[in-house]
């Protein structure tokens, strides 16, 4: 065992994962099903739930827990400390007035992408979206960008860790089939999900690199189908979306 290793707290470990079962799909809990999500007997899960709520980061009505806003302050300074947003949110404001349509960075954690920027026209989504948000990877277009930058048995990885439900009837699941869609959206530079993360929904994503190069972040233009069709993308958003993405890579190190 290394010296690293001798120096974890497994309680931190495992009250952290806890925390990390509430999705916006599952933002109401029982303890049996938040054992089941981390993985933790219910006995540990039981005990990391109810130390939460004695810390005032859960709410607990006797039979269901829920996070409450404070747990908010983990994710705050995280993106107060990243220079990433602050150097993205004026250039993304600048494009989603450009454009009229909203326009988001979000940057890849394991099967999730994070939303550290975003900049709202309209609301195009059910679930309102916001600087932490997560959504999966594989179906959405900035998903899909980052994965593509990554190499093939890199995202396929990620891939084989979490299931790939069918959201819509148009979603992508089948993984050769998304391996072959990364390496389209990698030949291109740019990915377009129409309808896959949710129906009415329509996204163009590109990279954002550093000055050296490297894939850090995607930035993507989400609209509603019923305004653009997906053959319209292209030509409607991604000059101005390369522009800002050139004026990031001279920002970035």
């Amino acid at each position: 065992m290394s010296l690293m290793e001798r120096d974890i707290m497994g309680g931190l470990a495992k009250g952290l994962s806890v925390i990390e079962t509430f999705t916006a799909e599952r933002p109401r809990q029982s303890i049996s099903e938040v054992s089941v999500a981390s993985g933790l007997d219910r006995a540990t899960a039981r005990r990391c739930l109810l130390t939460l709520a004695h810390l005032g980061y859960a709410d607990y009505d006797g039979k269901f827990f829920t996070l409450t806003p404070r747990v908010l302050r983990l994710g705050t300074a995280c993106l107060a400390t990243m220079p990433l947003p602050q150097l993205v949110q004026p250039l993304l404001d600048r494009l989603s007035e450009q454009l009229g349509e909203s326009s988001s960075v979000s940057i890849l954690d394991c099967t999730d992408i994070v939303y550290v920027a975003r900049a709202a026209q309209k609301k195009v989504m059910s679930i309102g979206l916001m600087p932490g948000s997560r959504l999966p990877a594989y179906c959405t277009s900035m998903g899909r960008v980052l994965l593509a930058a990554l190499p093939e048995a890199a995202a396929g990885e990620i891939l084989s860790q979490a299931p790939l439900p069918a959201r819509t009837s148009h979603t992508l699941t089948d993984p050769e089939a998304l391996v072959a869609e990364f390496a389209r959206v990698r030949l291109q530079g740019h990915a377009i999900v129409d309808q896959e993360v949710e129906l009415g929904l329509r996204s163009i994503a590109i990279p954002l690199y550093n000055s050296r190069g490297q894939t850090v972040a995607a930035m993507n233009v989400g609209v509603a189908a019923s305004r653009t069709e997906a053959e319209d993308m292209t030509r409607l958003y991604l000059p101005a979306m390369i522009d800002v993405q050139a004026e990031l890579r001279k920002l970035m190190r």
